[in-house]
Protein backbone atom coordinates (compact mmCIF):
# COMPACT_ATOMS: atom_id res chain seq x y z
CA UNK A 1 0.00 0.00 0.00
CA UNK A 2 1.47 3.77 -0.95
CA UNK A 3 2.67 5.87 1.62
CA UNK A 4 0.32 9.09 1.91
CA UNK A 5 1.70 12.60 0.53
CA UNK A 6 2.13 14.94 3.39
CA UNK A 7 2.40 18.79 3.13
CA UNK A 8 4.95 18.57 6.04
CA UNK A 9 4.21 23.21 7.42
CA UNK A 10 7.47 23.09 9.34
CA UNK A 11 7.13 26.26 11.71
CA UNK A 12 9.77 25.10 14.32
CA UNK A 13 12.56 28.09 13.35
CA UNK A 14 15.31 25.95 13.72
CA UNK A 15 13.76 22.85 12.22
CA UNK A 16 15.96 19.69 11.93
CA UNK A 17 14.72 17.94 14.88
CA UNK A 18 11.01 18.68 14.11
CA UNK A 19 11.89 17.16 11.00
CA UNK A 20 13.15 14.28 12.05
CA UNK A 21 10.83 13.55 14.73
CA UNK A 22 7.48 13.91 12.40
CA UNK A 23 9.65 11.62 9.76
CA UNK A 24 10.59 8.95 12.65
CA UNK A 25 6.15 9.33 13.78
CA UNK A 26 4.96 9.71 10.63
CA UNK A 27 4.34 6.68 8.29
CA UNK A 28 3.91 9.05 5.11
CA UNK A 29 6.46 10.87 2.06
CA UNK A 30 6.44 14.30 3.90
CA UNK A 31 7.14 17.08 1.11
CA UNK A 32 8.83 20.15 3.84
CA UNK A 33 7.68 23.60 3.98
CA UNK A 34 10.04 24.69 6.44
CA UNK A 35 7.72 28.48 6.32
CA UNK A 36 10.00 30.36 8.73
CA UNK A 37 12.11 30.67 6.27
CA UNK A 38 9.54 32.10 3.97
CA UNK A 39 8.48 28.38 2.06
CA UNK A 40 5.36 28.69 1.88
CA UNK A 41 3.06 26.06 0.44
CA UNK A 42 1.48 26.98 -2.66
CA UNK A 43 -0.69 24.33 -4.29
CA UNK A 44 -2.98 21.54 -2.46
CA UNK A 45 -1.85 18.66 -4.77
CA UNK A 46 -1.36 16.59 -1.33
CA UNK A 47 -3.14 13.54 0.44
CA UNK A 48 -3.12 15.56 3.85
CA UNK A 49 -1.48 18.01 5.78
CA UNK A 50 0.69 18.56 8.93
CA UNK A 51 1.40 21.75 10.50
CA UNK A 52 4.16 21.50 13.38
CA UNK A 53 4.81 23.39 16.87
CA UNK A 54 7.05 27.06 16.78
CA UNK A 55 8.24 29.42 19.47
CA UNK A 56 6.09 31.58 18.00
CA UNK A 57 2.62 32.66 18.38
CA UNK A 58 -0.08 32.73 16.05
CA UNK A 59 -1.08 36.74 16.89
CA UNK A 60 3.00 37.80 16.56
CA UNK A 61 3.47 40.14 13.77
CA UNK A 62 6.08 37.69 11.55
CA UNK A 63 5.79 38.11 7.97
CA UNK A 64 5.57 33.98 7.13
CA UNK A 65 2.39 33.58 9.98
CA UNK A 66 -0.44 35.22 8.02
CA UNK A 67 0.11 33.18 4.62
CA UNK A 68 0.95 30.06 6.47
CA UNK A 69 -2.47 30.60 8.03
CA UNK A 70 -4.24 31.29 4.68
CA UNK A 71 -3.18 28.01 3.04
CA UNK A 72 -4.19 25.84 6.42
CA UNK A 73 -7.65 27.70 6.31
CA UNK A 74 -7.96 26.84 2.65
CA UNK A 75 -5.80 23.25 3.02
CA UNK A 76 -8.49 22.14 5.81
CA UNK A 77 -11.54 22.38 3.14
CA UNK A 78 -9.62 20.60 0.66
CA UNK A 79 -7.76 17.60 2.57
CA UNK A 80 -6.99 16.34 5.91
CA UNK A 81 -4.96 18.74 8.28
CA UNK A 82 -3.47 17.89 11.60
CA UNK A 83 -1.88 20.63 13.73
CA UNK A 84 0.13 19.77 17.08
CA UNK A 85 0.52 22.52 19.23
CA UNK A 86 1.03 26.05 17.44
CA UNK A 87 -0.04 24.04 14.28
CA UNK A 88 -3.18 23.52 16.83
CA UNK A 89 -3.30 27.08 17.35
CA UNK A 90 -2.94 28.31 13.95
CA UNK A 91 -5.86 25.78 12.24
CA UNK A 92 -7.95 26.94 15.10
CA UNK A 93 -7.45 30.78 14.67
CA UNK A 94 -7.48 29.51 10.78
CA UNK A 95 -10.65 28.51 11.14
CA UNK A 96 -12.38 31.18 13.25
CA UNK A 97 -11.38 30.11 16.72
CA UNK A 98 -9.39 32.46 19.39
CA UNK A 99 -6.03 31.80 20.80
CA UNK A 100 -4.94 33.53 23.87
CA UNK A 101 -1.85 34.02 25.80
CA UNK A 102 -2.15 31.82 29.26
CA UNK A 103 0.49 34.10 31.50
CA UNK A 104 1.61 30.91 32.68
CA UNK A 105 3.36 27.47 31.15
CA UNK A 106 2.15 24.09 30.93
CA UNK A 107 5.17 22.08 30.43
CA UNK A 108 6.22 18.58 31.57
CA UNK A 109 3.74 15.28 31.58
CA UNK A 110 -0.09 15.55 32.37
CA UNK A 111 -3.22 13.60 31.68
CA UNK A 112 -5.53 14.36 29.31
CA UNK A 113 -9.01 13.21 28.63
CA UNK A 114 -11.23 12.45 25.77
CA UNK A 115 -14.49 14.28 25.54
CA UNK A 116 -15.84 12.08 22.77
CA UNK A 117 -15.18 9.63 20.72
CA UNK A 118 -13.64 10.72 17.56
CA UNK A 119 -11.14 8.51 14.83
CA UNK A 120 -7.88 10.48 15.59
CA UNK A 121 -7.96 9.25 18.93
CA UNK A 122 -8.91 5.73 18.23
CA UNK A 123 -7.06 3.23 20.27
CA UNK A 124 -6.06 5.67 23.03
CA UNK A 125 -7.70 5.49 26.64
CA UNK A 126 -10.34 7.72 28.12
CA UNK A 127 -7.44 9.34 29.52
CA UNK A 128 -4.47 9.11 28.55
CA UNK A 129 -1.03 10.79 29.27
CA UNK A 130 1.13 13.83 27.19
CA UNK A 131 3.96 15.93 26.76
CA UNK A 132 3.14 19.85 26.69
CA UNK A 133 4.73 22.20 26.16
CA UNK A 134 3.03 26.11 25.65
CA UNK A 135 1.87 29.27 27.09
CA UNK A 136 -0.85 30.14 24.34
CA UNK A 137 -4.01 28.03 24.33
CA UNK A 138 -6.96 27.39 22.04
CA UNK A 139 -9.69 29.48 24.66
CA UNK A 140 -12.73 29.69 21.73
CA UNK A 141 -13.26 26.74 18.94
CA UNK A 142 -14.05 27.76 15.58
CA UNK A 143 -17.75 27.94 14.75
CA UNK A 144 -19.11 24.27 14.32
CA UNK A 145 -15.70 22.69 15.62
CA UNK A 146 -16.00 19.56 18.21
CA UNK A 147 -14.04 19.45 21.53
CA UNK A 148 -12.32 16.19 21.28
CA UNK A 149 -9.90 16.29 24.50
CA UNK A 150 -9.17 18.67 27.24
CA UNK A 151 -7.44 18.81 30.67
CA UNK A 152 -7.02 21.36 33.63
CA UNK A 153 -5.13 23.41 31.70
CA UNK A 154 -8.45 23.90 28.69
CA UNK A 155 -8.65 22.58 25.34
CA UNK A 156 -6.28 19.82 23.80
CA UNK A 157 -7.97 18.65 20.72
CA UNK A 158 -10.78 19.76 18.60
CA UNK A 159 -12.35 18.55 14.94
CA UNK A 160 -13.57 20.75 12.43
CA UNK A 161 -14.39 18.65 9.65
CA UNK A 162 -11.23 16.93 8.38
CA UNK A 163 -9.43 19.53 10.02
CA UNK A 164 -8.15 18.16 13.75
CA UNK A 165 -5.56 19.40 16.34
CA UNK A 166 -4.15 18.84 19.32
CA UNK A 167 -2.55 21.03 21.70
CA UNK A 168 0.26 18.08 23.12
CA UNK A 169 3.38 16.79 21.47
CA UNK A 170 3.10 13.01 20.45
CA UNK A 171 6.21 13.40 18.37
CA UNK A 172 8.38 14.41 20.98
CA UNK A 173 11.35 11.30 22.59
CA UNK A 174 12.73 11.93 25.78
CA UNK A 175 15.63 14.21 24.21
CA UNK A 176 13.49 16.62 22.93
CA UNK A 177 11.04 16.90 25.70
CA UNK A 178 14.52 17.61 28.11
CA UNK A 179 16.31 20.02 25.44
CA UNK A 180 13.00 22.25 24.73
CA UNK A 181 13.04 22.12 28.60
CA UNK A 182 16.28 23.68 29.27
CA UNK A 183 15.52 26.05 26.50
CA UNK A 184 12.77 28.09 28.43
CA UNK A 185 14.61 30.92 29.17
CA UNK A 186 11.69 32.21 31.25
CA UNK A 187 11.18 29.36 33.33
CA UNK A 188 12.60 29.17 36.78
CA UNK A 189 15.19 26.56 36.74
CA UNK A 190 13.76 24.71 39.92
CA UNK A 191 10.82 24.05 37.64
CA UNK A 192 13.00 23.16 34.78
CA UNK A 193 14.43 20.54 36.89
CA UNK A 194 11.19 19.43 38.02
CA UNK A 195 10.33 19.09 34.80
CA UNK A 196 13.54 17.17 33.13
CA UNK A 197 13.53 15.04 36.63
CA UNK A 198 10.16 13.77 35.29
CA UNK A 199 11.45 12.90 31.71
CA UNK A 200 11.72 9.30 32.43
CA UNK A 201 11.75 6.19 30.55
CA UNK A 202 7.69 4.91 32.36
CA UNK A 203 6.97 8.56 31.12
CA UNK A 204 7.93 8.55 28.21
CA UNK A 205 6.40 5.12 27.31
CA UNK A 206 2.97 5.94 28.82
CA UNK A 207 2.92 8.62 26.62
CA UNK A 208 4.19 6.68 23.63
CA UNK A 209 0.06 5.91 23.43
CA UNK A 210 -0.89 8.98 22.21
CA UNK A 211 1.15 8.41 19.29
CA UNK A 212 -1.64 6.10 17.69
CA UNK A 213 -2.92 8.99 16.33
CA UNK A 214 -0.57 9.84 14.19
CA UNK A 215 -1.28 6.32 12.59
CA UNK A 216 -4.71 7.07 12.59
CA UNK A 217 -4.19 10.28 10.58
CA UNK A 218 -2.47 9.16 7.75
CA UNK A 219 -4.53 5.58 7.48
CA UNK A 220 -7.49 8.65 7.29
CA UNK A 221 -5.46 10.55 4.72
CA UNK A 222 -4.64 7.24 2.63
CA UNK A 223 -8.38 6.19 2.88
CA UNK A 224 -9.85 10.25 1.69
CA UNK A 225 -7.03 10.10 -1.11
CA UNK A 226 -8.03 6.52 -2.51
CA UNK A 227 -11.41 7.76 -2.77
CA UNK A 228 -11.62 10.83 -4.40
Amino acid sequence: MSKPRIAFVNAAHDGADTLKNFRRELDADLVEFHVTDGTIPREFDFDGAVVSGSRASVYWDEEWIQPTREWVGEAAERMPVLGVCFGHQLLADALGGTVEGMNEYEIGYRTVSKTRDDPLLDGLGEEFVVFTTHSDAVTELPPGAELLAENDYGIHGFRKGDAVGVQFHPEYDMETAESVTRRKDDLAEERKQAVTDDITPENFEKACEAKRLFENFTEHARSASASD
